[in-house]
């Protein structure tokens, strides 16, 4: 399924967030721990693919929607699903509506209570 595809792909989106690199090895763990088919890593993949090769442009997108919070302050969680819908809609092409009802889903599970309506918001105004 596509939702284990987009989980594996927030996860590594999170880690980076923190180390600033590309993790393979938690990929490829991640892939295992979801078991993840050959079609979903192909997905996952695609995803990541269009973070890490846009990470500036989906970083100022998302900066320049922002308002009210400096970025250091929104929820790293937050923020990582936040990259994943703006990869997902802008390079792979995975029309909006849908890419925001999975992400909300992720938020609901991972994030705090009101985080899916600040993602919303912030996804809104991506174009």
């Amino acid at each position: 399924m596509r939702a284990q595809a987009r989980t594996v792909a927030f996860n590594v989106i999170y880690i980076n967030l923190f180390e600033d690199k590309q993790d393979a090895d938690a990929f490829d763990f991640l892939c295992q721990e979801e078991h993840l088919k050959a079609k979903e890593i192909e997905f996952a993949t695609e995803i990541l693919n269009a973070y890490f090769d846009n990470k500036n442009e989906i970083h100022n997108s998302v900066q320049n929607v922002v308002t009210g919070y400096k970025m250091q302050r929104v929820y790293k969680i937050d923020l990582a699903l936040i990259y994943l819908a703006v990869a997902e809609i802008k390079f792979v092409q995975t029309p909006k509506s849908i890419v925001i009802n999975e992400v909300l889903e992720l938020a609901k599970t991972y994030s705090t209570e009101k985080s899916s309506s600040f993602i919303n918001g912030v996804l809104a105004k991506i174009d």
